[in-house]
């Protein structure tokens, strides 16, 4: 019974319908991972005592039968206790049904789990001509996706462009477009730029933005005149002078078409070759990389036979200046070592008596010192 109630537990959790969600062209699109549903995936195998752990997560997303995502879509996750998101802006190359697979590890225990989610890319929903892309300095990518916080930059938008039918069309780290990566210290962040888009057309204010004292003013780094920008939010705060804007609805001239000519080269004259390089002589190179090693390693040799050769000691010099004593210890070992054998080996009541090596020289010395 327990084998069969753990092999439909286990079934629950592999088997689970997909999750289905529409994302049209030219809007973006955001789905957070929220930790706290995952939580409850593992939870019979978490559940002690009544407690259930709040373990750190890490996703890994990619599209089904890829070892990446689509080019449109992006994925991020600061850290282990933090959701992860799936975003991005899809084009209109870019409809169709996109099957993510999304797989859940648990870092205390290394158990996984997977999840389908189906993204339908549709047509645009949306025509929305005028866009405008704005700079906030003290955000990070992972902060601004939430809803919460979409909702909070829009309305500060929708002050400054005076329409409140505005929708946001990206959403971009400053890291993707070339920006430092920050310090990890409190204060530094990695600036994200937002982009939305309206039917209704820009604002006075907006329009300053392409007038060329404006572009002077931010060229020079100097005040700003033309900030009319307010935020509810200090880190919500734009940054004026990296502001843009688009204006989609103005046509845009085709690009000219190439002039069709004969087909015919025109006539370049006869073809002159150049002529040949002047001669060079090479005997000074020669001599820098085959005479000059040549000789340095004869002198080398020189020296070194010098050394071997011409400066050693002498057997006969060497004894002159060894003592006497040490002479004879060292002519003497040979014969006292077999001296040494034989008495080993032999019966000891036939080998010869040891000779005293050095009864000799004390000899030799008390005569001497008796003269």
């Amino acid at each position: 019974m327990l084998i069969v109630f753990a092999v439909f537990t286990a079934g629950f959790l592999l088997v689970r319908a997909d999750i289905i969600t529409e994302a049209p062209v030219g809007q973006l699109f955001v789905y957070e991972l929220h930790r706290e549903v995952f939580q409850r995936e593992f939870e019979p195998f978490h559940k002690v005592f009544g407690q259930v752990y709040n373990d750190p997560m890490v996703f890994k997303c990619n599209k089904e039968r890829f070892p990446d995502l689509p080019r449109w879509l992006r994925f991020t996750q600061r850290d282990a206790y933090d959701n992860g998101f799936l975003y991005g802006t899809p084009l209109p190359r870019d409809q169709g049904r996109n099957i993510i697979e999304i797989f859940v590890i648990n870092k205390r225990n290394y158990e996984t789990f997977k999840e389908r989610l189906v993204i339908n890319v549709g047509p645009a929903v949306k025509q929305m001509p005028y866009q405008a892309e704005f700079f906030i300095e003290l955000r990070e990518i992972e902060k601004v996706l939430p809803a919460a916080v979409q909702a909070e930059i829009k309305l500060d938008i929708q002050n400054l462009w005076r329409t409140s039918r505005l929708e946001f069309v990206n959403i971009t780290s400053a890291l993707d477009r070339g920006g430092r990566v920050p310090l990890p210290l409190p204060g530094y962040f990695e600036g994200v730029y937002v982009k939305l888009g309206s039917d209704q057309p820009f604002s006075p204010c907006m329009l300053r933005l392409e007038t060329a004292e404006h572009q002077r003013e931010c060229a020079s780094g100097g005040k700003i005149s033309g900030d009319c920008s307010r935020c509810t939010n200090p880190i919500n705060c734009i940054t004026w002078c990296k502001s843009t804007l688009f204006d989609l609805s103005k046509p845009v001239p085709p690009a000219p078409l190439p002039t069709v000519g004969s087909g015919v080269l025109a006539w370049g004259g006869e073809f002159s070759p150049p002529e040949s390089p002047p001669d060079r002589d090479f005997f000074p190179d020669y001599i820098v990389t085959v005479i000059v090693p040549l000789a340095l390693v004869l002198i080398l040799c020189l020296i070194l036979s010098y050394i071997m050769c011409c400066r050693r000691e002498g057997v006969l010099k060497r004894n002159a200046k060894t003592p006497d004593l040490q002479l004879y210890h060292h002519h003497t070992i040979q014969g006292d070592a077999s001296e040494l054998r034989r008495m080993a080996g032999g019966d000891r009541r036939t080998a010869d008596r040891p000779r005293q090596c050095l009864q000799p020289l004390l000899m030799a010395e008390q005569a001497m010192a008796e003269s």
